[in-house]
Order: structure tokens, then sequence, then C-alpha cells
């Protein structure tokens, strides 16, 4: 380890919230100089419930599988634009699973000092807290995390990079 921060990671979600995330991440390696990545996670933890509970059928599972995967390629490539445009590199990862799992898999998994998600949905009843992935993935990791907040802001810092 050679500085506070070597290694950071940004969880975009696809979430406007997640995406400002993403240009503070940027903003942040500039600073620092740490590596980069940005994890997209494929939820097919929720398509099989969806399927269990026939709220889907097998056959439109795989076409909104399909359908989350061009999403995950689209929002990493955001976000390697975001670090290309200020002259950061981006390690795009993308993973499907259960999303707190697979998130705190590739903490583990790359050594990450720093994990960095968009500001948490508000949550308007218990069981949203309970179901909310990216809250459970903050409480599981075994890093520090950084909440974003304040998305004027963060364009701002992005824009003067």
């Amino acid at each position: 380890m050679t500085g506070i921060i070597d290694r950071m990671m940004v969880y975009l979600d696809g979430s406007e919230e997640s995406l400002a995330a993403a240009a503070y991440a940027v903003a942040l390696a500039k600073q620092s100089g740490a590596t980069l990545y940005a994890l997209y996670v494929v939820n097919t933890r929720a398509l099989n419930d969806l399927v269990t509970a026939r709220i889907f059928l097998a056959s439109e599972q795989d076409e909104y599988q399909h359908d989350l995967e061009a999403d995950a390629e689209r929002y990493l490539n955001y976000a390697v634009k975001l670090g290309s445009d200020r002259g950061i590199t981006v390690d795009p990862l993308r993973s499907q699973g259960t999303v707190n799992q697979e998130i705190k898999s590739k903490v583990d998994q790359l050594e990450i000092d720093l994990l960095i998600i968009g500001e948490l949905a508000r949550i308007r009843s218990r069981r949203d807290e309970f179901f909310d992935e990216t809250e459970r993935a903050m409480r599981s990791v075994g890093c520090s995390v950084l909440i974003v907040k304040d998305e004027e802001r963060v364009w701002d810092l992005y824009d003067a990079l």
C-alpha cells in the first residue's frame, strides 16, 4: 500500500445517483492517483425470484436479462468515458448474481480500499430497507464506503477537472 486509497470501486446501478457517484469517483481518482474500477451487477437473483413467483415466464426472464446486460454495457461504457475524458482509466467490471454478494466478492477479490456508491434511495417501508441491495452491500463490505450526495456539486467538481 502506497497511499490511503490505492484501489477504489464505484457501484453502478443505472440510477442518476450512481452516475453522479461515478463522476465523483473519477474526480477522487484524479486527485489521489488510485486505481478505479466500475462495477455493474446484473441481478439474476431478482430475475429468478420473479420467475419463481410466476410474475415472469422463463422466456421473459431471458429477454429481461438480455436487456439488463445491455444496460450493464451502456453504464460501464459511460463510466469509462467519464474517466477517459478526464485522463483517468476506469476498469469496467460486470457481474451476475445477488447484488450485495457480488459487490462484496469484488471488493475482497480486488482488495478495494474504498467503495463509492450513490445516495441511497429514501426508505418507504421496512420491507424496502430489508431488500435494499446497495445498503446491504454497504454494511457487509470490509472496506470504507463513501456515499456520494449533492449531485449538482459533484458535476461541478467533475467539470472543473
